[in-house]
């Protein structure tokens, strides 16, 4: 049986069997509902859903619910047996607390039975995606964006950057947005996400995203409940804020300047490598115009070594930056379980969930 590589993010779960140049089998959300129970709910109150988010910024937060949330996808989505469970391979955010890495490993072999585990974090596997070793991953989530130097398929932590806003922030930004220019409407977020997939792009620098507060096209968009909202220089704000966090209210440097400053931390050695091999990964960075953006602010930052994206190869699937880090773990799964490199159940009965230390990461 192929593995399992799982890559559980704050928005999306993927999941399927290791086979590198394909997409995820399953894509779902990871968000769940919950029915409240009778006890929760005071007499004569309408039962509802209780919405749930397991993981947040990229972390587990409710283990009760992603365990069902693993269940579903393991037995139901992918037909494991029970009694028969294969390897798996877990993608890891970057700097995950150590106390969550032994938790997850103890759930794997203690509730559902596994016979192998490993799992690496995605900076790396994102770069493995693209055939390469060593380079700097830039990962913008739904809730954070990790920038993270990997040199010989090790992370320097030291230059490593984490910064707690993301996807949901952009789109929290576009719905103040649109809600200045459409007073009268209220727009679920639900629909302000759409928005922001279907209408966000990025300016080609600062100076044109300017410009739009005075001559900016306007459309109209027909909302599922058939209210009539008016789309103009908002669809510029979400990718401008990655360029300029100030507009939501951050004291920081864009994206790529954040590279840069990053990378100032690893040996001058391994500048040139590391920038001329960058890859932009997460949902986001799919967003028209964001690649020339990013080339354009390269050209303006204070690094004498551009940065540069790293094309993927063209067997790869479309739109690989969406799940880099599912295609790097499932080339990673084809070379650790087949070379025993992975914990076994043995290992973890003799040693415990600290074992995932030293033979992971």
């Amino acid at each position: 049986m192929e593995a399992v590589v799982v890559d559980v993010g704050s928005k999306l779960l993927k999941a399927g069997f290791a086979i590198p140049d394909q997409t995820p089998a399953m894509i779902i959300p990871t968000q769940m509902k919950r029915m409240l129970d009778d006890e929760s709910t005071t007499e004569g109150s309408p039962v509802d859903d209780l919405t749930i988010d397991p993981v947040v910024r990229g972390y587990i937060r409710d283990w009760d619910a992603v365990e069902d949330l693993l269940h579903h996808v393991l037995y139901t989505g992918l037909g494991w047996e029970i009694g028969n469970e294969g390897h798996i391979l877990f993608t890891d955010p970057l700097c995950t607390p150590k106390a969550n890495k032994e938790r997850l490993v103890q759930l794997m072999f203690e509730n559902f039975n596994i016979s192998g585990f490993y799992a690496s974090e995605q900076s790396v596997l994102s770069l493995y995606a693209v055939g390469r070793i060593s380079g700097c991953t830039v990962d913008i989530g739904h809730g954070k964006i990790d920038i993270a130097p990997v040199i010989e398929g090790a992370v320097h932590h030291i230059g490593s950057r984490r910064f707690e806003f993301g996807g949901t922030d952009l789109t929290n930004f576009l719905a103040q947005e649109l809600g200045k220019s459409n007073p009268q409407v209220n727009i679920s977020m639900f629909d302000v996400e759409k928005i922001k997939e279907q209408y966000s792009c990025c300016v080609e620098d600062e100076l044109a995203y300017q410009k739009t507060q005075h001559s900016c096209p306007v459309e109209k968009h027909t909302l599922p409940d058939g209210q009539v909202i008016t789309i103009g220089r908002e669809r510029y704000t979400a990718g401008e804020a990655l360029f300029q966090p100030c507009l939501l209210g951050l004291e920081a440097h864009g994206i790529v300047e954040q590279l840069v400053r990053a990378i100032s931390n690893v040996s001058s050695d391994n500048h040139r490598q590391l920038l001329e091999n960058t890859v932009v990964c997460g949902g986001t960075s799919s967003m028209i115009g964001f690649e020339e953006r990013f080339q354009k602010e390269s050209t303006l930052s204070s690094s004498a070594v551009q940065p540069t994206l790293v094309k993927a190869p063209e067997y790869m699937p479309e739109n690989l930056n969406m799940y880099s880090a599912w295609v790097g773990g499932a080339i990673l799964a084809k070379v650790v379980f087949p070379q025993n490199q992975h914990i076994t159940k043995a290992d973890y009965d003799e040693t415990g969930p600290s074992i995932v230390h030293r033979k992971c990461f």
